[in-house]
């Protein structure tokens, strides 16, 4: 065993910590080197061997594991053999050097007889918060509590991500002001992606908490339904946050769409009257250089084609004007 930097021991498999166990010392998450009745047992990528251990070991279904590692499950709460899974979306951004994306993926918490079990595909701030002592007065071994104050910090996190959503919209909208580019552009759909992300996954919790709160899958004590309406309080303003940021981005691509569909229109209508312009000198000029120019005024002497080169820019004038007028120009 060794001792991992968020002060837990975890069993190591090729170099990675994939169980650890954390109990309550002292008002604080900490971690502890073997498994306790009452600890809460965190597996990030469990390997083969790490889920057969867990199925022997708390008499888990497999179907449960099987779902809560499946990257495609999405919100749900189901009970087999005393054991009960909530399957829950949590929010995830990810940052590379030109940009920022959110998106979700499911935790799954697993709820034993005597201990709490959390899933997760990849290590997350979450969970991290938890293991590294920052949520304080959190107890594993009250695994309702527990359980719900895990679903109240990912809700929490959606509203922290949705103003930052909020924050980069804005940034981008006065980027698009100034430059109108492709790249503008992409970024407010991806920003629309990971809002309907958001919100999908979202109406699914909200659907989960639901049935938490009918209490037919998990035993509720009276201290924990006040903590419950807390948590159903943020997952609804959460919704209502990402349904707003939705809608205010749809109407921002809608109107940029129009303004570029404008300003396309403006450069077409300006470009034509310069094509009509231009085309005056170039319909004179083929005039007199048939045949038969000599049947037509000023053509038989030379020193007579400034009175055409006159003609043929006053004629181009009464069109710019004409057309200025028109606002074609």
């Amino acid at each position: 065993m060794l001792f991992a930097a968020c002060a837990s021991y975890a069993f190591i498999i090729g170099g990675q910590a994939v169980v650890t166990y954390y109990k309550n010392i002292n008002n604080k998450i900490t971690g502890v080197e073997n498994y306790e009745v009452g600890c809460w047992i965190n597996c990030i990528a469990p390997d083969d061997e790490e889920i057969e251990k867990l199925i022997m070991d708390f008499d888990v279904d497999p179907d449960f594991l099987r779902a809560a590692l499946d990257e495609e499950e999405s919100s749900h709460i189901d009970y087999e053999n005393g054991n009960t899974l909530i399957i829950i979306d949590i929010p995830v951004v990810t940052k590379n050097e030109k940009s920022i994306t959110y998106h979700t993926m499911p935790l799954g918490i697993i709820i034993t007889k005597t201990n709490v079990i959390t899933l997760c595909l990849r290590d997350n701030t979450i969970i991290g918060e938890f293991s590294e002592g920052a949520v304080r007065n959190v107890f594993p071994n009250l695994r309702t509590q527990f359980v719900l104050h895990i679903i109240l910090r990912v809700a929490m996190k959606y509203l922290q991500y949705l103003k930052q959503i909020d924050k980069i919209s804005d940034h981008v909208e006065k980027e698009l002001r100034k430059s109108m580019k492709n790249k503008e552009l992409i970024q407010l759909l991806e920003i629309e992606k990971s809002l309907v992300y958001f919100s999908s996954s979202l109406k699914a919790n909200e659907s989960t908490l639901e049935k938490i709160m009918r209490g037919r899958r998990i035993k509720l004590y009276e201290e924990d339904q006040e903590l419950l309406d807390d948590v159903l309080i943020e997952i609804k303003q959460a919704i209502e946050m990402s349904n707003i940021h939705m809608n205010i981005l749809a109407g921002t691509m809608d109107v940029f769409a129009s303004i570029i569909s404008n300003n396309l229109n403006i450069v077409m209508k300006v470009l034509a009257s310069i094509t009509l312009l231009l085309s005056i000198p170039t319909i004179i000029s083929g005039i007199y250089g048939m045949n038969f120019s000599y049947l037509l005024p000023f053509a038989t002497n030379p020193a007579d084609g400034w009175i055409i080169i006159a003609f043929t820019v006053g004629l181009m004038l009464i069109a710019a004007i004409l057309l200025k007028k028109k606002n074609m120009l």
